[in-house]
């Protein structure tokens, strides 16, 4: 008897498994028949499982390359191709049309939080990054109005944290100092500044630590910073470990994320207080105090953590990000760096002058944009992404040995794309497309798939919210960079470069090392 039942659940599951096979394969022909779809390329693995690529992207993460690695892939097997690892199969893409597929035209068809939420969650919870569908309509409703131009317009923060920057930046006669370190802390300072009213002073406590004043511990910002870091590069991990992310989740990971909650939850409980007994947003000085302003519309203190949370890993990576690859890059072009100072000199004048310097200054100022926008197109904050399909669905490019018919995306399937890889493309930018050339933004050819060759924030419905607040912190620093140094010059950075990834990408190996000169 019992053999028999162990038959019957054999052939069961046998059945299973060959309904599956007749089910997909009758799923497939009816996307090749209405839209033509064919098979895209594999990238091809030696070893079970995909093992071998794995190994390989890790390895290649551990030696600060993975944006090249994943680049070196497109340019080996296409714009677009599949790839089966730990049993999963993946769509990898650096297609404009693809790209506009999954975050516009067919948003409704991929989701971000089977990709996001399980390894982001320790950390971010269910803030905007991570979630789908009503909690990311809430989120972004509820974050949306705070970025409004009359908040990315006060600068006068900006400017009391540069003052302390430039107090921790050693005289470029004497010595060079590493510049993306400090731009992440001065970021961090001015995010919390203008999330709680308070800013963690990361940047006081190294200039207390440079001056020789002796403290006793750490203050709880920089420790919340260097924990924020920490977390981070853990998540990093276990995102690619996608659904097997539980397998990384040491106790260095769960000591960081409770470090970063405490932190944050003293600024939330607070907020909520307030709110509770009818209190407005800083009364006494009148200052816009983001925390407190959402507080008036929930007081769910986890609600609120997620959203902080979440608005801090966008508010620091992106503008230190963008901060520390600039003046990687200007002193490497120093015909660059010299036309951006002459431009600065006209628009904003040689030296500081509050009323010269505001959001439609800063936004007009032609070159200085251009100077972003170029940095952003070699080295995008967020260099690679994924999608989930929720439904099956198709993309228009990838099919067929030339790679131009549309393929088949069932049910379940990661989409990963590679913004790093698209930005590098020479049919779209030029033979000079790993070059640093501010100079090709003056007139770039309209093409089909024009606005989505050029994704540094995004695209879509999920479009970055802080895109403007993040160009105007950026470009406000490198003004005021300018007008109180006169010339940067390399300070025996890494000759090849390194690129640092966690959830975002920064320059690795030695950092940002750059002689600043007042004289």
């Amino acid at each position: 008897m019992q053999a028999y039942y162990a038959l019957g659940a054999v052939a069961a599951i046998l059945g299973y498994i060959i309904w599956g096979r007749i089910s997909f394969w009758l799923r497939k022909r009816k996307f090749r028949q209405l839209h033509g779809t064919k098979e895209p390329n594999f990238l091809p693995t030696s070893l079970p499982f995909g093992v071998d690529y794995l190994t390989s992207l890790l390895k290649q993460i551990k030696q600060q390359n993975m944006p090249e690695f994943v680049r070196a892939n497109f340019e080996e097997n296409g714009h677009t191709f599949a790839l089966k690892v730990l049993g999963a199969t993946s769509i990898s893409t650096r297609e404009p049309l693809n790209i506009q597929a999954f975050l516009a035209t067919k948003f409704k068809d991929y989701a971000i939080a089977p990709a996001k939420n399980g390894p982001f969650f320790p950390l971010l919870g269910n803030g905007i990054f991570v979630i789908d569908n009503h909690g990311w309509e809430y989120s972004r409703a509820l974050l949306r109005p705070q970025f409004a131009r009359n908040q990315i317009t006060q600068l006068e923060n900006l400017e009391e944290h540069f003052q302390i920057l430039t107090d921790c930046i050693a005289d470029g006669n004497a010595a060079a100092t590493e510049l993306q370190e400090l731009f992440f802390e001065m970021t961090i300072d001015s995010a919390t500044h203008f999330l709680f009213g308070e800013s963690c002073h990361t940047l006081k406590h190294r200039r207390s630590v440079l001056q020789g004043i002796i403290e006793k511990e750490k203050p709880r910002g920089a420790a919340f910073a260097e924990a924020f870091n920490l977390s981070q590069t853990h998540m990093f991990t276990r995102f690619f470990l996608k659904e097997f992310h539980n397998w990384h989740n040491p106790q260095e990971f769960k000591d960081a994320t409770k470090i970063c909650h405490e932190f944050i939850d003293k600024f939330v409980n607070d907020a909520v207080e307030l709110a509770k007994k009818g209190g407005a947003p800083d009364e006494k000085s009148k200052k816009y105090i983001f925390l407190q302003t959402i507080a008036k519309d929930t007081q769910d203190p986890i609600i609120l953590r997620d959203a902080v949370m979440n608005l801090l890993l966008a508010g620091r990576d992106t503008t230190g990000s963008l901060l520390g690859w600039a003046f990687y890059l200007l002193v490497r072009y120093p015909d660059v760096q010299e036309k951006l100072r002459r431009a600065i000199i006209d628009d904003f004048g040689a030296e500081y002058d509050p009323e010269r310097i505001t959001f439609e200054s800063l936004k007009n100022c032609k070159y200085l944009r251009r100077v972003l926008d170029e940095t952003l197109r070699l080295y995008p904050t967020v260099p690679i992404n994924m999608r989930t399909a929720i439904r099956d669905t198709f993309l228009p490019l990838g099919g067929g040995p030339d790679q131009k018919s549309p393929i088949f995306i069932p049910k379940g399937t990661s989409v990963e794309y590679s913004v790093y890889a698209m930005h590098r493309r020479a049919d779209i930018y030029g033979d000079d497309a790993n070059w640093f050339r501010p100079e090709r933004w003056e007139d770039r050819p309209k093409t089909e798939a024009f606005g989505w060759e050029y994704l540094p924030f995004n695209g879509g419905p999920r479009v970055c919210l802080g895109q403007q607040f993040a160009l105007t912190e950026a470009g406000y620093t490198i003004v005021r960079m300018f007008q109180h140094y006169k010339r940067f010059e390399n300070g025996d950075m890494d000759p090849f470069i390194k690129c640092y990834s966690t959830l975002t990408t920064c320059v690795g190996g030695k950092g940002v090392l750059v002689r600043c000169y007042k004289d």
